[in-house]
């Protein structure tokens, strides 16, 4: 019989088991009673892996003129798509792919305006499930998804997109701006506006957030939904006036077309405010199309440049508030020696000995010289930099620029007092001005009206700001008198008005020479007008500029005089009172959205002349504009939603009748001789294509 033997397990062996149970035990204790292990929140990672958080997107609000009209919206866009794959389709009586692909191709050319052959192309491709079609098939209005949707195809369908949207294209695009989808898919200012109020545009993206399955994005029942709603952006009303914009937008525009330039600003401020009702530039570009942006800076706040005799205004105001002007006190003009320099007047000789009003007038830099000579450099930047010179206006546009005030010595104040050797920008030069129709007095400009949120509160109103008091009002009304004979009989005389009293002063400076010195030639200036109108009573500040124009003083004045009077006409501030048969005058009406046919009826029993433009059956867009006063027998141009534009007769209108056309109509024309029109080189009744150009000739004025 055998023996059995013992085991004898140790004791420090049984007492290491029993630690180590022991210590599971108690981290497993831990583990569910703690809220924290190892610095981790088991509770929020548990709900993590679970816990689905979608994105509740935000609307970018809107941006209006400051009657309501809109300017910038958010709008659905569309991606057109066509299904290839046989497999979509399980029900032959109601296919899911596209059938017939000739038929398809030949439908949709003349809607995505591309040929037939690109479209087969696209639906030819092999094993393909789906395909789009360039960019001929993107960014569609909803407009051209109607106009597919009607055709019934089967296969095509379509992808669905945010896109801002500018309901009026080149319309003050430097003012406005654009905003872009980032890389995120997120819609954002880039410039103007919509770049400096990006943020109260944008709004707030909310979310819901929700357990769901592992399995899928389904949430799991009776668990809780957490929801912060979006709060969708501000809208931003403009001070911009787009029955004054239209018009300004018609002049830079003509000027472009009859003369080459560098650049062309034309700005509208009014004058005891400092709103600004109206700027255009040339270039100009369409926010719909970021692809015709030439230039990233607006002109009117970014651009810096030697300003010419325009500063003539504030260096002459600045002796006259000094006490060292005496406007009836002589000199002897032409030239005057300073340092190392010869100073000259701009005929090279001068008038002879006249007096400084007529200095002013004339325009003399000599008067101007001998003027800062008495004042001394640091009087006159001390008065230039409290007029807002070498500092941001602070408008709410974006990259606005300082300009540089800085002169020193001798030579360079001269140049000072009349514009040379110092840059400024046109909105500085809008703000400098106001002191005149404001008893000397600067008002800072500002572009937005106010701001309302997305329920409908007003979060900020736009109001007359004063930015400083630089002269005495004795000042300012002196130099209302000075501005007044610019144009009575000095350089301003041809831009002299019919019907509103303007009172201005123009400019001529030289460009600077990136090798030292100044450009030479004809054309190597920047030219500039800072008027002021009606006279007696100012309404509105206007400041237009342009740089390396090829044009005469006379064309850049005849635009500039016609937009100030119908201006002046929109806003019932004609002075003209007598020799008007009042039961021939009509106040035009809005005529836009509305019927052509109706609008056409009612100017004919108005006595009036519409001139219609396109085949469409509303109007959108007119000229002149709503409020204007016409006489009887006056051509109104109306524009409608045209597929296809013809060319009227044209015998017997006048030039700027034939360019009110050719700017509605988006048709180049040129014009010979002066007149009437005589003769046209597209035949009455043609239909106008895309490189259409239009040549006038004319002759003096016939008899009908």
């Amino acid at each position: 019989m055998q023996k059995k033997t013992t085991v004898k397990i140790p004791k420090l062996l049984i007492l290491a088991v029993v630690f180590l149970f022991a210590a599971a035990i108690i981290k497993l204790a831990y583990i569910v009673l703690s809220e924290k292990v190892d610095g981790i929140n088991l509770k929020e990672k548990a709900l993590s892996i679970t816990t689905v958080k979608q994105t509740l997107p935000s609307s970018r609000g809107s941006i209006f003129d400051i009657n309501g009209d809109v300017l910038a919206q958010t709008v659905n866009s569309y991606t057109l798509i066509a299904y290839l794959a046989e497999s979509r389709t399980t029900d032959p009586d109601n296919p899911q792919h596209v059938v017939d692909k000739e038929l398809t191709a030949e439908k949709l050319a003349p809607i995505l305006k591309i040929d037939q052959e690109k479209i087969l192309n696209y639906l030819n491709q092999e094993g393909k499930y789906q395909v789009q079609f360039g960019t001929a098939g993107n960014n569609l209005t909803e407009n051209t998804k109607s106009k597919i949707e009607a055709l019934d195809l089967p296969g095509l369908d379509f992808l669905v997109s945010k896109q801002r949207y500018y309901e009026k294209s080149g319309f003050a695009s430097y003012i406005i701006g654009y905003a872009k989808e980032n890389d995120e898919g997120v819609i954002e200012g880039a410039l103007g506006v919509e770049k400096y109020y990006d943020d109260v545009l944008s709004g707030v993206d909310g979310y819901k957030e929700f357990q769901k399955y592992t399995a899928g994005n389904y949430q799991i029942p009776n668990t809780p939904t957490r929801i912060r709603d979006a709060i969708n952006g501000s809208d931003i009303y403009l001070t911009i006036d787009s029955n004054i914009q239209l018009i300004v937008e018609k002049a830079v525009s003509s000027l472009a077309k009859e003369a080459t330039m560098d650049w062309m600003v034309f700005t509208v401020m009014d004058a005891k405010t400092g709103a600004i009702v109206a700027s255009a530039t040339s270039p100009n570009f369409n926010p719909n199309d970021t692809n015709t942006i030439k230039e990233y800076m607006n002109p009117l706040v970014s651009y810096q440049y030697e300003p010419g005799s325009v500063m003539k205004i504030f260096s002459f105001a600045s002796a006259i508030e000094d006490g060292k002007y005496n406007g009836s006190e002589t000199y002897k003009s032409g030239s005057i020696e300073v340092a190392d320099a010869t100073i000259r007047d701009s005929n090279r000789t001068g008038w002879g000995t006249i007096s400084f009003d007529l200095g002013f007038a004339n325009s003399s830099n000599v008067a101007a010289t001998i003027l800062s000579q008495r004042l001394g450099g640091a009087t006159l930047k001390k008065y230039y930099q409290d007029l807002g010179f070498g500092s941001p206006t602070g408008i709410e546009l974006s990259n606005e620029a300082s300009g540089d005030i800085g002169f020193k010595y001798p030579v360079e104040i001269a140049n000072a007092s009349f514009g040379q050797g110092l840059t400024v920008t046109p909105i500085q030069i809008l703000q400098a001005v106001s002191f005149v129709t404001n008893e000397g007095t600067t008002i800072k400009p500002y572009i937005v009206d106010k701001i309302i949120d997305s329920d409908g509160n007003v979060t900020y109103q736009g109001k007359r700001t004063e930015a400083r008091k630089v002269f005495s009002a004795t000042t300012a009304t002196k130099m209302q008198q000075l501005m007044a004979d610019v144009i009575d009989f000095g350089t301003g005389k041809p831009y002299k008005t019919d019907n509103v009293s303007l009172i201005a002063k123009t400019g001529t400076a030289q460009i600077a020479d990136p090798n030292g010195g100044y450009l030479g030639g004809e054309y190597n200036y920047i030219k500039s007008i800072a008027g002021i109108f009606p006279k007696e009573n100012p309404k509105y500040i206007v400041y237009v500029a342009n740089k390396k124009m090829v044009a005469s003083t006379k064309t850049m004045a005849d635009a500039v005089t016609t937009a100030i009077e119908e201006i002046a006409s929109y806003a019932k501030l004609t002075d003209k009172k007598s020799d008007v048969d009042y039961s021939k005058i009509i106040y035009l009406d809005n005529y836009l959205s509305k019927n052509v046919t109706d609008v056409a009826n009612t100017l004919n029993d108005q006595k009036l002349v519409p001139v219609i433009i396109g085949n469409g059956n509303y109007i959108i867009n007119q000229y002149p504009l709503k409020n204007t006063t016409v006489m009887a027998g006056s051509k109104v141009f109306l524009l409608t939603n045209y597929q296809n534009i013809t060319i009227p007769d044209l015998t017997h209108w006048s030039r700027n009748e034939v360019q009110t056309f050719c700017n509605l109509a988006n048709l180049k024309c040129s014009f010979k001789n002066y007149g009437y029109v005589i003769n046209q080189s597209l035949p009455s009744g043609s239909s106008i294509a895309e490189d259409s150009q239009l040549e006038i000739e004319l002759a003096p004025a016939i008899s009908p």
